[in-house]
């Protein structure tokens, strides 16, 4: 026996109404599509369900054994249903943002100003981790969305780029700041170079450049975020080499900054998230305001 929640709705208000032209207007079906599925109810249960007369129709001693078996299976799947959806309603208004500490305190609190305005129904959780923390944290479903610097996709996750950042030169402010200016690579060639580990995918990228030009990097000092890393070329450690994403944070340093030109060389900053989710509203709404607004924030 298969009996479908359709046909069991049939069942329930007829046995309802005691009327098959009142239970097809009330599940809004023509009487003859309404007699079918009945037959086919008692077809499957090898029993006739219902005494039918011209006066009216009444539940047999079958249908009396089947109709409050209905009404529990009916009600506990209209019960859950409606837990589910509010499950579902209550997950599209969060939203749970994963991201790099940089990002996370120099980028995201005025970009989630802006998303809080237009859209002030999603409460926004933020998580600020390394970037493989991230990724793992959006893979875990701790996070529905994870921004960074992904130079590959990790099994199980979509990248969506967003925006792209140049890699600019850094330097200590000597005296007054003044505004970005652009430099070709060669100036860094007699320079104390600091940068992050060289394991680090980002530096990976500005070592393969320096050594395609020949400028030779002698072992300096490495941290581990950008953040540090631009205190230190304030303080007078040497000269770092950043993607244009850091821009806000270098406008709060006593540095100045350089576009790197001659090559122009540029890194592409991605959304992740999980493979098989189907985005949220809430995501979309996100993602759409980070590739409007990200390119404008690194100037």
């Amino acid at each position: 026996m298969n009996l479908t929640t359709r046909q069991m709705r049939a069942f329930r208000q007829v046995a309802r109404t005691g009327s098959f032209t009142r239970a097809a207007e009330l599940t809004h079906m023509t009487q003859a599509g309404l007699s079918i599925l009945i037959r086919e109810v008692e077809r499957q249960l090898g029993a006739r369900l219902f005494d039918r007369t011209t006066r009216a129709v009444q539940l047999t001693a079958a249908g009396r054994r089947l109709a409050p078996v209905v009404e529990r299976v009916l009600a506990e799947l209209d019960s859950v249903t409606q837990e589910i959806g509010i499950l579902g309603d209550a997950a599209r208004q969060n939203l749970r943002i994963a991201a790099t500490p940089l990002v996370s305190s120099q980028l995201l609190p005025q970009l989630l100003a802006m998303f809080r305005q237009v859209q002030p129904h999603v409460q926004v959780h933020l998580l600020d981790a390394a970037l493989e923390d991230v990724e793992r944290a959006v893979l875990a479903d701790e996070a529905d969305l994870g921004l960074g610097f992904f130079f590959k996709a990790a099994p199980g996750l979509v990248r969506t780029e967003v925006a792209r950042f140049q890699l600019m030169r850094v330097t200590a402010a000597a005296g007054t700041k003044r505004g970005v200016g652009r430099v070709p690579w060669s100036a860094l060639k007699s320079a104390q170079l600091i940068g992050l580990p060289a394991g680090n995918p980002i530096q990976k990228v500005i070592d393969a450049q320096l050594a395609k030009l020949n400028i030779v990097n002698p072992e300096g000092q490495s941290v581990s975020f950008f953040g540090t890393l631009i205190s230190m070329v304030e303080a007078g450690f040497g000269t770092a080499v950043m993607p244009t994403f850091a821009m806000a944070a270098c406008k709060r340093h006593q540095v100045n900054a350089d576009l790197l030109s001659s090559p122009k060389v540029e890194l592409a900053f991605y959304s992740i998230t999980k493979r098989g989710t189907k985005d949220s509203e809430a995501i979309g709404a996100f993602v759409d305001l980070l590739k409007l607004r990200l390119p404008f924030m690194s100037r």
